[in-house]
């Protein structure tokens, strides 16, 4: 995969984008069990949709999924310790306003560039890799 910079600043965007042909729920399903496949930490399901609820509000249907690899993260961490905010890393899946179900997360390259992660360029590659990976396969 190769790094995907904006063409105006050359600042990689900050999100990547994939849609699925499932709904929100089975997508979640699919993206949960290829992270558990893959050897990888699943820390968390969130249902976002059923926690508003729960409290008497509407949500489209919402999930987002905790996951890691905490090797991978500690060595990101050590080379910038801001990154810790954004990990581990998170997949939101939910269905937009055409009712189409989307999954979002973050793009590796912008967290590189948002804190300033240096000598770690092969992880982030491989962290790329396998995150498309793991959208792509839940999606289709």
């Amino acid at each position: 995969m190769t790094n995907p910079i904006t063409k105006q600043n050359h600042t990689p965007e900050a999100l990547i984008y994939v849609s699925s042909h499932f709904s929100v729920t089975e997508t979640a399903d699919r993206f949960s069990q290829q992270v558990q496949e893959k050897g990888l930490t699943l820390f968390s399901r969130v249902d976002h949709s059923a926690n508003a609820k729960e409290i008497d509000q509407e949500l489209p249907p919402t999930q987002v999924i905790v996951f890691g690899n905490p090797l991978v993260g500690t060595k990101l961490m050590k080379s910038a310790p801001t990154v810790a905010i954004d990990l581990p890393q998170k997949a939101l899946i939910w269905q937009d306003e055409s009712g189409q179900t989307q999954i979002a997360y973050n793009n590796p390259y912008y967290l590189k560039h948002q804190h300033n992660i240096e000598g770690c360029d092969e992880i982030l590659e491989k962290v790329s890799t396998l995150l498309a990976a793991l959208s792509n396969a839940s999606a289709e």
